[in-house]
């Protein structure tokens, strides 16, 4: 049989005029309306990740993950104020006496311990940067789900948004899933998950593809997809 060639090497976040080839040639292979949206949504990035610790973007993606963005944007503002109040920084103001604190900000009591586990975490050595860049996402998703309140799809955007793996399929992700299952024709999770599967090793732009064609044109920088409600 034909030996098909490897698929085009990615360069830092964004998405190679090669790359966007190999997605539309994928796509066409897979459904007529999947090719279709990919083609008309264009190359997208991964938007640049700014200038935090860590330990800041769990905490953001813990408390985003609300009934709705704006929601998820008001408890964190009233965090961010609390911690100005009290002249401290995040994470270090999660301890346990400010779960009280955290608590009159909106946040569940569940996510307040979250975001002192996180705390602790980083206070421990356990939320090393250059360690984690090192690891695959699977290796490093097994690592931060050690941490008290992070689950599985808090993992996938920390490796997607944080670390800028290109190859991050966030199968848990409902906006994500359903979408695909729409373009693809499918019903099935299994068969799905097999067909993502085809647009690696950059099933992360397959992910933000899936976002913004949800949220229509003129959204692809914009979409930051931490507020989803679910397990964290």
């Amino acid at each position: 049989s034909e030996k098909r060639p490897a698929p085009p090497v990615a360069v830092a976040y964004a998405m190679t005029a090669d790359i966007h080839r190999h997605f539309i040639r994928t796509a066409r292979g897979i459904s007529a309306p999947l090719h279709a949206a990919i083609a008309q949504v264009g190359r997208v990035s991964l938007p640049p990740r700014r200038g935090r610790t860590l330990a800041w973007f769990l905490c953001r993606v813990i408390v985003g993950q609300q009934l709705s963005t704006s929601a998820a944007r008001s408890i964190w503002a009233r965090i961010e104020a609390a911690v100005d109040t009290h002249r401290s920084t995040i994470p270090e103001f999660f301890i346990d006496r400010n779960k009280r604190t955290l608590r009159r900000c909106g946040l569940s009591r569940a996510k307040a311990k979250a975001l002192v586990a996180i705390r602790e975490a980083q206070e421990g050595g356990a939320l090393s940067t250059r360690r984690l860049r090192g690891l695959g996402h699977v290796e490093r998703s097994e690592h931060l789900q050690e941490i008290w309140g992070i689950g599985q799809w808090t993992a996938d955007m920390t490796s997607i948004f944080y670390f800028g793996d290109l190859d991050v399929w966030p199968e848990g992700d409902i906006s994500v899933r359903n979408t695909f299952l729409r373009l693809t024709g499918k019903r099935s999770r299994t068969t799905a998950l097999k067909m993502a599967s085809s647009f690696a090793p950059y099933r992360s732009f397959l992910a933000l593809y899936m976002w913004q064609i949800l949220d229509g044109p003129r959204k692809t920088q914009k979409r930051k997809p931490l507020n989803q409600k679910r397990p964290v």
